[in-house]
């Protein structure tokens, strides 16, 4: 660590390992309280006043060329994107090793499952809104999902 970072009381090797977090588990805040000195660090949101708290904003890497071309811009405006309709945690199958409900290739009819979120200790089946085939998972079994997010892509 530092001397500046001992002197104003910011941990700065934390709040880097935190924003590192955000990247890894796509979340968009997070928040670890230590020894009395409480960290939040989040991507475009609004950090609370809290004593003594350290924000820091990390900027979104760059995407990669060639993941670029290949994947659409903004899943988010493809016509055939199923988004969470709830925070919670996604999950692709039944249960922990089990198959997935729909992976890239499977044909889908309107109202079979596609995935599980489970939300204050309740799972809940998200069906497929229309029949197609599954082009794009855009989640990771047991990734904590927003509302409102991008999950599958059925064309």
């Amino acid at each position: 660590m530092a001397k500046d970072s001992k002197k104003s009381g910011i941990d700065r090797e934390a709040i880097l390992e935190l924003s590192k977090l955000l990247d890894e588990t796509g979340l968009t805040e997070i928040e670890i309280e230590q020894n009395g000195q409480r960290i939040r660090v989040g991507r475009g949101a609004r950090a609370a006043a809290a004593a003594p708290v350290a924000a820091f904003t990390p900027s979104a890497a760059p995407r990669p060329v060639a993941e670029s071309i290949s994947a659409p811009l903004d899943p988010a405006k493809h016509p055939g994107v199923v988004t969470s309709p709830m925070v919670g945690t996604a999950y692709a199958g039944a249960e922990p090793g089990a198959r997935p409900y729909a992976e890239v290739g499977t044909r889908v009819k309107a109202g079979d499952t596609l995935l599980i979120i489970e939300a204050m200790k309740t799972m809940n089946q998200i069906p497929a809104p229309r029949a197609g085939t599954v082009t794009q998972v855009l989640f990771e079994d047991g990734q904590p999902v927003e509302f409102g997010q991008p999950l599958v892509i059925i064309e």
